[in-house]
């Protein structure tokens, strides 16, 4: 027998936690025929010698339902081994959307996900006005990987009740008829509904986005639509301070899992450098709803946040922010000089943030004006100590006298404590956010930064469990049969890598090639060797094989 595909000599390493061994993978169109010694020829040949074989990665939080529109690679995340991506979370998306709306929808995505007007507008093909026939549209564009589909609360709400819903919760009718639209859109393969609690979410002229506004009648009718179809898993936003679960928040998570009767998801957790058993202390408090299904995401990458003030989502939970957004540059200005603006940004900073106003991981990263280009990496507390002036007053005059195009960055979660979390099974790797703050942020990247970091530098856990963290177990959680293992009868995903090369680029760079000359921060990949998507080669050697053997993937059946 002739196989299609066969990969010799290749060190495999199938996702499940077993063993690494020598063995040649068969493939057979779209599927694994055959893992072990194999004597049949095949029509193309791998040479894998030396390298490692293994499932292709599932990136489950990304925000690429605009980008799958224009980007049919879905860059960065494929660059990296990614096979599969789940779209549509934190509540936010596209469909379904009736044409007389699409600003809306497309500026909640704006505001929540850092994604730019102009880019939207002439990027989004707008070729849907349900959610299955959003689904319908991505599988006629072709995609370079598999595309999964979560149905976001948001533009369901938005779709029954108008701008109300960005006002209000749902009458009894309203709610029903948004839980059939959940139904059709779950039916019809959708992996589950998102939604998102956070203050810092809000949508279109900063009112909240519709999603937060749902009332637990709501809830638990979107809820049940999962448990009816026996299918779907839910995904919150949930953390007000990321790594700990308030009451309320513990509850909506108990709520969730019991009117499902599905897993359950939320972000975030993460480890407090100061209080680096705080992590383990909000597991073994939340064992009751781990073992019913509920799973906190996590980051395995240090997060360092890109901060521009023309798009300042970072403030986006900070009350005195809410008239900044969506105004014109010349009315931010007038805005960030004011010095009752000033006065009660300051006042903020004194609550609980996202921004937690430590000046000093406040970096200048880069600017425009020419007299100002020695600032660049200097924290704004060395600048304003340097001129004998306030950080926050510093802050914003630096914004200001370069006309508002400063990029700022700054580190939020570290190395000290990632570890232990990403040693925990009872956390699921992701939190890339590909496709969305396309500007300020990339972290596509931590399949390759977790194989490169954690396994080969740090030796912090050992090759095939980190596999097994960003393969099999996301499959397992959403209910991906066919993907997240090398098994014979399983779905040909395959990455193949250098072991000893592997890796994300330690810093992002900026390109300009998203619609219309928009700009976004890519990360790129070290030592992917060959990706293959349902048994065809997608890149050789990091460079594309000008085929696009990706599918949608639909619940129930993939």
């Amino acid at each position: 027998m002739a196989y299609d595909l066969l990969i010799k000599n290749g060190t495999v390493v199938d996702g499940t936690g077993a063993p690494r061994r020598r063995a040649d993978v068969a493939i057979a169109g779209a599927t694994i025929a055959e893992i072990g010694k194999v004597t049949a020829g095949a029509a193309k040949v791998i040479d894998a010698s030396d390298l490692i074989v293994a499932p292709g990665f599932i990136d489950h939080h990304t925000h690429y339902d605009a980008q799958i529109c224009w980007d049919p690679l879905v860059s960065c995340s494929s660059w990296h081994g990614v096979t599969t991506v789940l779209m549509g979370n934190c509540g936010v998306g596209i469909a379904p959307c009736k044409p007389e709306v699409r600003e809306i929808a497309a500026w909640d995505l704006v505001n929540v996900e850092a994604i730019p007007f102009d880019v939207l507008s002439k990027g989004v093909t707008w070729d849907w006005v349900t959610f299955p026939e959003f689904m319908d549209a991505a599988s006629r564009r072709h995609s370079g990987i598999n595309l999964g589909f979560m149905a976001p609360l948001t533009p369901f709400r938005h779709f029954v009740m108008g701008q109300e819903s960005m006002e209000r919760a749902a009458t009894a009718e309203e709610t029903a008829k948004i839980a059939d639209l959940l139904r059709e859109a779950v039916a019809a393969g959708a992996w589950g509904f998102t939604t998102t609690v956070l203050a810092q979410h809000i949508g279109y002229q900063g009112h909240p986005l519709a999603c937060r506004l749902a009332s637990r009648d709501e809830l638990k009718a979107y809820g049940n639509v999962l448990r009816d179809l026996g299918k779907g898993a839910v995904e919150v936003a949930l953390t007000k301070r990321v790594g700990r679960v308030m009451e309320d928040e513990y509850e909506l998570l108990d709520f969730l899992l019991a009117e499902s009767r599905r897993p359950v998801t939320f972000l975030a957790m993460a480890a407090n450098p100061k209080r680096p058993e705080a992590a383990g202390e909000t597991l073994r408090r939340l064992e009751p709803l781990l073992k019913r299904g509920a799973m906190p995401q996590i980051t395995c990458r240090p997060f360092v946040v890109q901060i521009d003030l023309r798009n300042p989502f970072t403030f986006a939970d900070m009350d005195a922010w809410n008239r900044v957004f969506n105004q014109p540059a010349e009315v931010q200005k007038q805005i960030y000089s004011d010095p009752a603006f000033r006065q009660a940004f300051r006042e903020e900073l004194r609550k609980p943030h996202l921004f937690n106003g430590k000046w000093h991981r406040v970096e200048i990263l880069e600017v425009s004006n020419p007299a100002m280009k020695s600032l660049e990496r200097k924290s704004v507390a060395e600048v304003a100590e340097q001129r004998g002036a306030d950080p926050l007053d510093t802050f914003l005059d630096l914004a200001l006298e370069d006309d508002l195009n400063i990029q700022y960055t700054m580190a939020q979660f570290h190395e000290e404590g990632i570890e232990e979390l990403v040693k925990d099974s009872r956390t699921m790797i992701g939190l890339s956010d590909g496709g969305a703050h396309v500007d300020m942020l990339c972290d596509a990247g931590y399949c390759t930064y977790l194989l490169g970091k954690w396994v080969r530098e740090r030796q912090a856990v050992d090759l095939e469990f980190a596999i097994k963290r960003i393969t099999s177990e996301p499959a397992d959680f959403y209910g991906i049969k066919g993907r997240g293992r090398l098994q014979p009868g399983k779905a040909a995903d395959i990455v193949i890598f250098d072991y000893n090369t592997v890796d994300s680029a330690r810093r992002a760079e900026m390109r300009r090639d998203l619609p219309g000359g928009g700009r976004r921060l890519v990360m790129t990949a070290q030592g992917i060797e060959y990706t293959i998507v349902n048994g065809r080669v997608l890149y050789k050697h990091g460079n594309h094989s000008g085929d696009l053997p990706g599918r949608v993937l639909r619940s129930g059946v993939d």
